[in-house]
């Protein structure tokens, strides 16, 4: 099986149930960016990472498969559905993770450890993606569990960059106003 298939040359494509629709499509950009997490991840995943923030990004990328399927079908009854028990997940582990930092005081900069750098940068995609299921929402229906699990997982990130950071011994970067 060749990997074009040249249905999309004039600028639709397929959702789930053969449904087609411009590559334009709200729908089309929330489960792009879904996507470009999960892409981001697998940059990520290049680095050594500690075997507890490993297994996470690995399973983080696995859900996000399910995310994107729910996102890629306009029925109810979706079987590929985001559900409360992976909000859930996500939650516990900003819990398990926040227990290792100190609390935090001030906004915080992104940066310090190269690795660090990229879960923000992963985090801020999500948010993207985030804004773009709500705008969706408006629309048509969306699984309101997805919102929930974009907003908890940019937050596990933002917890995962902070951690990574104090794992290697960088400060977290305080946000001053000039």
């Amino acid at each position: 099986m060749k990997i074009y298939t040249k249905s999309g040359d004039a600028g639709f494509t397929s959702i789930q149930n053969n449904v087609r629709i411009l590559k334009s499509n709200i729908r089309i950009k929330a489960y792009g960016t879904i996507d470009e997490v999960n892409s981001s991840l697998g940059i990520i995943l290049s680095y050594d990472l500690d075997n507890d923030i490993r297994e996470l990004l690995i399973k983080i990328q696995n859900l996000l498969f399910i995310v994107g399927a729910d996102l890629s079908n306009r029925n109810t009854k979706n079987t590929n559905t985001v559900t409360p028990d992976m909000v859930d997940y996500l939650e516990n582990n900003i819990d398990l993770f926040e227990n290792e930092l100190p609390t935090l005081q001030n906004f915080i900069i992104p940066g310090g450890n190269v690795i660090s750098s990229h879960i923000h940068l992963s985090r801020s995609i999500i948010r993207r993606s985030e804004t773009y299921v709500v705008e969706l929402a408006q629309m048509e229906y969306v699984n309101k569990f997805v919102v929930k699990f974009l907003n908890r997982l940019s937050d596990l990130f933002f917890v995962i960059a902070r951690l990574i950071n104090k794992r290697h011994n960088i400060p977290d970067i305080i946000w001053s106003p000039t």
